[in-house]
């Protein structure tokens, strides 16, 4: 029997595959046939065909879609059908683990449609932590918090950042304190060291948002370096929230007691694409094995957002991808992808 003793690798070790889903036909995405859910499913299919140049990839589809997603998706990316509220999967989705032996286990955390919100629905996207770490051949740790992939990051090292508005919602886990929420957190990922973010972005508290997720403010992009969003423009009211946030991590220091460095993203330059203010964001990329997949935008400053993160994960290709069709249905790159990493050879 494996000991229950995990720790999650930082998302640039080594991946098996990536995990993602088809989007079905819901109030989000459109009904069959609209030209809405024909964009999500494009935009989703377009990430995922990126992805497959650099690491097996497996996307889950409602039954009822599979014959789209291998249409959309093309030859080379594997095609499982799944029964599917949404197609968000790094937060309905397990999160991967090592356990002590180095093998891979799943998380399988409570998800309620982020915060049991009134337009979400989870009567199927709750049993996907389950099914996928079973088709991944992965031992599952059930934890009573309910959390989402989107609303943490770790450095591999022991430091995971959280944000108070997510962990600690009401709506997510009542009663809940830092230390309640840490101790689970660190339990499950191995963890030892929590910085918390007072919230997230401005956007995120909308009707439809995640309540503050942090994997669209800061993320680590090696032990002790935090990539940082950066809104420029003091028209926009997250000029004022990343100012908040830079002054907690520029006091915070790591598990092993090292002052951060920031490296600051800056934001596409539109403020508003015509339904308010926008919540763009470079730092919602997924690292793959060998690349980066980046959100771009069709904006001056994507090519400096690249720069930036070519220097920040050197050795990796970064590839571009429109991603403004993924944050107008609510997300962006990172949100509807999971990593499944590789097992850990020994000595590792």
């Amino acid at each position: 029997m494996s000991s229950s003793i995990t720790s999650m690798p930082a998302e640039w070790a080594r991946h098996e595959r990536t995990w993602m889903a088809f989007p079905p036909s819901n109030e989000t995405f459109g009904e069959p046939g609209s030209s809405t859910l024909d964009r999500a499913r494009a935009a989703w299919s377009a990430v995922a065909r990126t992805i497959a140049r650099f690491e097996p990839v497996t996307v889950l589809a409602d039954p009822a879609d599979l014959d789209a997603a291998r249409e959309y998706l093309g030859d080379g990316i594997k095609v499982l059908a799944a029964d599917l509220d949404d197609a968000w999967l790094r937060d309905s989705g397990p999160t991967f683990v090592h356990t002590a032996e180095g093998s891979v286990a799943a998380v399988d955390w409570i998800f309620n449609g982020w915060g049991a919100q009134d337009w979400a629905a989870w009567d199927q996207d709750q049993h996907l932590g389950r099914f996928v770490a079973a088709q991944a051949g992965a031992a599952v740790h059930t934890s009573g918090l309910v959390n989402e992939g989107g609303g943490f990051h770790t450095d591999g090292e022991g430091t995971v950042l959280l944000t108070e508005t997510v962990q600690l919602d009401p709506g997510r886990n009542p009663g809940a304190t830092r230390k309640s929420v840490e101790a689970e957190i660190h339990a499950r990922l191995g963890t030892s060291k929590a910085i918390w973010l007072p919230r997230g972005l401005t956007r995120d508290y909308d009707e439809f948002g995640t309540r503050g997720h942090v994997d669209i403010v800061a993320c680590f992009a090696s032990p002790g370096t935090v990539l940082l969003h950066r809104q420029d423009n003091p028209a926009h009211p997250d000029h004022g929230v990343m100012q908040e946030i830079r002054a907690v991590l520029e006091a915070a220091t790591d598990a092993r007691g090292r002052r951060l460095e920031l490296i600051d993203v800056p934001a596409p330059t539109v403020i508003d694409a015509g339904d308010g203010f926008v919540d763009y964001s470079y730092i919602n990329h997924y690292v793959a094995n060998d690349a980066v997949i980046l959100c771009g935008f069709n904006d001056a400053n994507d090519a400096a957002a690249a720069d930036i993160l070519s220097r920040a994960y050197p050795g990796r290709a970064i590839e571009l991808v429109d991603a403004r069709d993924i944050f107008e249905f609510g997300g962006g790159i990172h949100c509807i992808t999971q990593q499944q990493p590789a097992p850990r050879t020994a000595g590792a």
